[in-house]
């Protein structure tokens, strides 16, 4: 019932929503500048801010129309190289397409779009020929699609690697490094062609019993039948993947946003005071991230639950139990892709150590072969946008490519 009481309760406030969009455009209609009064003033803003508040459950664009390269801009499309019911391999072409590593950015299969990592494509572009798994709102895949499960994402993984061909690379960020290492571990021991030079993990779950965060212990605090009664609900009838069970992208957004309250509360008190002093550089840039960070979207309930149990509650990867398909999932069968894992020191999401512990599971990769980034000063998001992502830590992701290239 939890995705029909939020049904109700959004189509419930839809006409409240309309009526704050109009009053904000009728009050900057009364706008006149520093002749405007106070209160009006404040008033217009406050109505901006809440107008601007609301969940959408809409894709994004990336809208990346051109890249640097030789000196010049040179355009880019999107283009779908493979696609399933579940995900789009999301291809950026350049016009001019110069001989390039092919890379495979694996996003999260969150409760955002791939798009989140706009910022990720954007420094990665220039110097790659770029892949990017772009999942599909669950609420929009039919029943008859099938399961999604842990399994389901192994595979579309070692799917999308197939498309890109041998010599390609991977690049996992947060939530899919370790289906990611599992995906090339049994390419390795299979003899797949296609398994990757390199393999770079970011900011991502191998072995959550390291320095375990408030995520990690709400994993451990609770039954899995808990969270399936909890958190798992219905898709409304009225989309096309109705009756599909979902984990919901608003309950998500939710669970993100209470871990850091205070951080968002005084975000939008920022906003308040920089629409009132004309700020227009800080207004677009929180404009910009909270478009992104309020577009949601559902995730199938089957690849949640499992994903809890399996990486969060049990340890399979790191205790050696992992299985796809009733097959073991072995790390030391790889020994042709080197290995990077990234981590961010103020990470309260996947803490210091729960990435490293990749390199002593690869066991079968040569010392020379495995290196570990630690990122000063930067939190979660922090590993793979902005401009300790841009300047610090890409270098290093590029590096690794190039070597192995």
């Amino acid at each position: 019932m939890i995705y029909q009481l939020y049904q109700a309760r959004a189509d419930l406030l839809c006409p409240a929503r309309m009526l704050v969009r109009y009053a904000f455009g009728l009050s900057r209609q009364l706008d006149f500048g520093l002749y405007t009064p106070e209160p009006l003033r404040h008033l217009s803003t406050g109505l901006g801010i809440v107008a601007g508040a609301a969940l959408t459950h809409e894709r994004p664009e990336f809208g990346i129309a051109s890249v640097p390269l030789a000196g010049r801009q040179v355009g880019v499309t999107e283009s779908a190289a493979d696609e399933t019911p579940f995900a789009t391999l999301l291809r950026f072409r350049k016009e001019t397409e110069p001989e390039q590593p092919r890379v495979l950015l694996v996003a999260p299969m969150s409760g955002h779009f791939a798009t989140l990592l706009r910022g990720t494509v954007s420094v990665m572009l220039p110097d790659h020929d770029l892949y990017i798994t772009d999942w599909k709102n669950a609420r929009d895949v039919p029943l008859s699609a099938g399961r999604f499960g842990f399994d389901e994402f192994i595979d579309h993984i070692i799917r999308f690697l197939e498309v890109l061909g041998p010599g390609s690379h991977v690049i996992a960020v947060c939530q899919p490094a370790a289906a990611v290492l599992a995906a090339v571990a049994l390419m390795a021991e299979a003899g797949n062609p296609a398994q990757p030079r390199s393999m770079t993990l970011m900011a991502g779950p191998i072995d959550t019993r390291v320095n375990p965060t408030k995520v990690n212990h709400l994993a451990k605090s609770h039954s899995i039948e808990w969270f399936e009664r909890r958190l798992i609900g219905s898709v409304p009838w009225r989309y096309p993947g109705a009756w599909r069970r979902v984990y919901p992208g608003f309950l998500q957004l939710a669970a993100f946003i209470s871990m850091n309250l205070d951080r968002h509360v005084s975000a939008h008190v920022r906003q308040f005071r920089a629409l009132l002093a004309g700020d227009a550089a800080t207004v677009e840039a929180h404009r910009q991230f909270y478009d992104e960070y309020f577009a949601v979207m559902d995730l199938p309930g089957e690849f949640y639950l499992e994903t809890v149990q399996r990486i969060f509650q049990a340890h399979d990867l790191p205790l050696g139990r992992l299985s796809w398909r009733g097959n073991l999932v072995r790390p030391d069968a790889i020994h042709r892709t080197a290995l990077l894992t990234v981590e961010g020191e103020r990470d309260d999401i996947c803490a210091i150590g729960q990435t490293l512990a990749a390199l002593e599971l690869c066991s079968g990769i040569s010392v020379a072969r495995k290196r570990n980034h630690l990122q000063t000063s930067v939190g979660h998001y922090g590993v793979f946008s902005g401009k300790r992502w841009s300047q610090e830590i890409y270098p290093r992701v590029r590096e690794m490519i190039q070597i192995t290239n």
